[in-house]
């Protein structure tokens, strides 16, 4: 008979049949545990069949060392006692739902948890599911957590948890990051239980390798992305770097925005400005409301909206706090990030500008009679004003800046102007990169952003191999970032077991990256600070994973097709031809909200579509 994996459907079935059922003594022989536990689930049932799981167990333990022995079943702890002796393993009585009756007493497990030293005279410990620690409301959150780990030792039993499982829903509480789950039962500074029943006990401590932790619009796994909020919580969780996305108002203030389409970071829909939408091919097939559209007055009475990218796994990020906090503008960034004492950095990205020198050029949708105009932002003017302003340029002020852009004639313009640090961002998944593409990045840029798939390339879900595109760049002394990082377990490969921080951990110790840009700085923040690598004899479970090691065990009926190769990044794709200087806006070509009107047919479409959109955002 084969094993198969059931329970959870976002579990593979890619594994089933391949392993055959293992016995208890087989168990012991391959795998050698340190220690074993036993869970007898149905001692009645299987006494009405004339089977004796006490026997079983008493002859077991003449060839296998056993530990520990568990089962929700009061009466055969009674039997396995006076067989197995004092010396025996340590009795675990295990509680099933508080409402569910034990099958031997007809009591509830609610009921027989009121009267712990009764337990204590047949068990040396219990096992409880979580939610009888941490219970939960109904959105999920975490309420205020009982005081059973206190009751249980005073009785003096060990107290185990259940239910940990990397791939299923959480408490909101814990940002999708299984680890901070995890502490939360062992390491929050009240109380600590004695162990945990995982269904992935590879999930991890971490390492104090020195990498830097860059957030992605702040804290935006948690709270509305690029917003005073989302900032300072990024602060307060550990991140090294915050990072500005550059957008510009009408008026020319540049602002952190996610997207320069506002409908895709706030509620402008439900806003008086909701008729301001319009189509810009060179930009996007889809309506939108975009940031130069509106006045940076107009911009700041908008409601920020949180991002939720796996919103088609119906998994959302946290609803309380999904219109929190406030829209800031570059220079306010830029102040909270100087008064600042822990953050080594700024990284303010210009991923939006749509042609050479900052300037950023839209086009009058259909029904317009000018067919093109310009909207005269030199964006590059503008952030070099406002790092004159807040004291960057000056330098007086400790936090270095980097100026990030996935257009080298951007990084070449602002190397021209200004000695602050440049980062090129790759936007392609690479495969290998030229030498002169090197040699070309090198000569304005200090750093480079990757894609993850262009250091571990994937394949239906599964990690296939590793690039040397990493070490290629930092032999020739660029530094490498890698994004993006998500702690939905969804974002992840299967190799990775549905844990943030084992991915984390196989990029900086396997690849050797000098930064991660996550939503979730929390999570990556912590990794840094874990003292496990800092040990001569790291951990088994620290060790990178071997690329493509899980894809070489899977049922061959069921492996992916072969993929492509991924591109060879070259030259050719690092030169930009320079383009003139932006030119200076005139009154006849306003770009405030009032000015771009679909026609009647149009816009009743593009109504029909924000209304849906703006259903989807206030799930």
């Amino acid at each position: 008979m084969f094993a198969v994996i059931r329970g959870i459907f976002s579990r593979l079935e890619k594994f089933d049949g391949i392993y055959a059922i293992l016995t208890v003594q087989d168990v012991s022989v391959q795998i050698k545990p340190e220690s074993f536990w036993l869970n007898v689930q149905h001692d009645a049932f299987y006494a009405q069949h004339n089977l004796s799981i006490s026997s079983f167990l008493i002859s077991a333990s003449r060839t296998v060392s056993i530990d520990y022995i568990s089962s929700p079943e009061v009466n055969f702890f009674r039997k396995i006692a006076r067989r197995f002796g004092r010396k025996g393993p340590s009795l675990v009585f295990q509680f099933l739902g508080k409402e569910e009756f034990e099958p031997t007493t007809k009591r509830t497990y609610g009921s027989i948890l009121s009267n712990l030293a009764h337990v204590k005279k047949f068990a040396s410990g219990i096992l409880v599911p979580k939610s009888y620690i941490y219970p939960l409301d109904d959105k999920p959150y975490l309420l205020p957590p009982t005081s059973l780990v206190h009751d249980a030792h005073k009785a003096g039993l060990q107290l185990y948890v259940s239910g940990f499982a990397n791939d299923a829903n959480i408490a909101y509480n814990y940002s999708f990051d299984p680890v901070s789950e995890y502490l939360s039962f062992v390491d929050n500074g009240h109380f600590s239980v004695d162990g945990v029943l995982s269904d992935f006990p590879i999930t991890a401590s971490a390492s104090i390798v020195d990498f830097l932790v860059i957030s992605k619009n702040g804290a935006s796994g948690d709270y509305p992305g690029c917003t005073d909020l989302a900032y300072e919580k990024a602060i307060q969780y550990g991140a090294d770097v915050i990072d500005c996305s550059v957008q510009m108002s009408s008026e020319g203030t540049p602002f952190c925005s996610s997207s320069i389409d506002l409908t895709q970071s706030t509620m402008v829909i439900q806003s008086p400005f909701r008729n301001g939408s319009t189509i810009i091919p060179e930009i996007s097939s889809d309506p939108g409301i975009y940031t130069f559209s509106l006045t940076w007055p107009e911009i700041q009475s908008l409601t920020p909206a949180i991002m939720n990218p796996y919103r088609l796994y119906n998994m959302f990020r946290n609803p309380n706090e999904k219109n929190s906090g406030r829209i800031i503008s570059l220079s306010e960034f830029l102040n909270l990030a100087k008064n600042s004492t822990s953050l080594s950095s700024v990284l303010i990205s210009l991923e939006t500008v749509t042609s050479s020198n900052g300037q950023i050029t839209f086009f009058c949708p259909s029904g317009c009679s000018v067919p093109e105009r310009e909207a005269g932002l030199d964006v590059v003017k503008a952030v070099l004003e406002t790092l004159t302003e807040t004291g960057y340029s000056n330098g007086t002020i400790t936090t270095k800046v980097m100026i990030q852009s996935t257009h080298s004639s951007v990084l070449v313009d602002f190397k021209k102007q200004s000695k602050y640090e440049t980062v090129y961002k790759i936007e392609k998944n690479i495969g290998d990169i030229s030498d002169s593409a090197i040699e070309d990045i090198k000569k304005f840029a200090n750093a480079v952003v990757l894609r993850k798939s262009s250091v571990f390339p994937v394949a239906d879900s599964f990690v296939t191999g590793q690039t040397n595109v990493v070490e290629r760049l930092q032999k020739s002394k660029l530094l490498v970032y890698v994004e993006l990082f998500h702690n939905e377990f969804v974002s992840q490969p299967y190799d990775f077991f549905c844990d943030a921080t084992v991915e984390i951990n196989t990029y900086i110790t396997g690849a050797g990256l000098n930064g991660t840009i996550t939503e979730f700085p929390l999570t990556a923040a912590r990794y840094k600070r874990n003292q496990c690598l800092g040990r001569k004899q790291t951990p088994s479970y620290m060790s990178p994973l071997k690329p493509g090691g899980l894809l070489s065990i899977v049922n061959p009926k069921s492996l992916p097709p072969a993929e492509p190769p991924y591109l060879v990044f070259t030259a050719d794709d690092v030169t930009e031809s320079p383009q003139p200087p932006a030119t200076e806006k005139s009154p006849s070509s306003s770009t405030n909200a009032q000015t771009h009107r679909p026609s009647g047919h149009t816009r009743l479409t593009l109504s029909l579509c924000l209304s849906v959109f703006a259903s989807l955002l206030l799930l």
